[in-house]
């Protein structure tokens, strides 16, 4: 068993690494949609409190995927190897149609299992979070 951690995607935010590596299976924490480059998270506007005013759903989904995306490939795996996704979204029923069609986009051709979950609210004022299984060779 490995575990395994980049720069390349939002450090997590507790004690436990971007991906473990068990055999030929890749297990990846919750991704989120924070940016590696200032933990920032794409097209979110918050009050002095700390209250979401708006988010971009599509944004963060592009982002969320491209952190996945860095840590799969600095596990020594890679996006046509995930066999296995649970999404988790904050606003189901606002969220739902966009997100889907961004997922289209990326997983058209992977057919990876899927489950889709609505929260009531992720560690931090993200929209989105994945939790992937892949291989790796």
């Amino acid at each position: 068993m490995s575990t395994i951690n980049t720069d390349k995607a939002a450090k997590p935010l507790g004690a436990y690494p971007h991906a473990r590596k068990v055999g030929n299976l890749l297990f990846l924490s919750g991704i989120g949609s924070r940016s590696a480059k200032d933990n920032s998270i794409p097209g979110l506007e918050q009050d002095k409190d700390g209250n979401i005013i708006k988010y971009d759903i599509e944004a963060e989904c592009h982002q969320c995927f491209a952190n996945v995306k860095a840590v799969l490939e600095a596990s020594g795996s890679s996006w046509d190897k995930i066999v296995d996704v649970t999404v988790f979204l904050t606003n189901m029923k606002k969220d739902f149609l966009v997100y889907n069609k961004v997922y289209a986009e990326y997983f058209t051709s992977v057919q990876a299992c899927r489950t889709t979950v609505e929260v009531k609210s992720l560690p931090t004022p993200i929209a989105i979070e994945l939790k992937v299984i892949a291989t790796v060779e």
